[in-house]
């Protein structure tokens, strides 16, 4: 859709993006744009890093699980040995 965009194109663009919001205007939209995708960014890592530790969590725990259900399952084989 966008791929036959060419420098016309672009130039047109831009010179509409500059009569509409003027020269002053546009280092300030720029730089709330760029705010906002380092934001974004950042977000994204947190949300990364919380899933991997929630991922890490839940895989200690089912395996801690396993444990403890291994040693609830021996120790009842030792109560029926000694009961019989």
């Amino acid at each position: 859709m966008f791929g036959n965009i060419g420098a016309t194109e672009i130039i047109l663009i831009l010179l509409v993006v500059l009569v509409l919001f003027g020269a002053k205007k546009i280092p300030e939209l720029a730089q709330g744009l760029g705010k906002g995708m380092k934001e974004f960014k950042r977000a994204v890592s947190d949300v990364q890093q919380d899933v991997s530790v929630d991922d890490d969590k839940s895989s200690k725990s089912s395996a801690s699980e396993t444990r403890t259900s291994e040693k609830t399952s021996s120790e009842k084989k030792e109560k029926a040995n000694s009961q019989s």
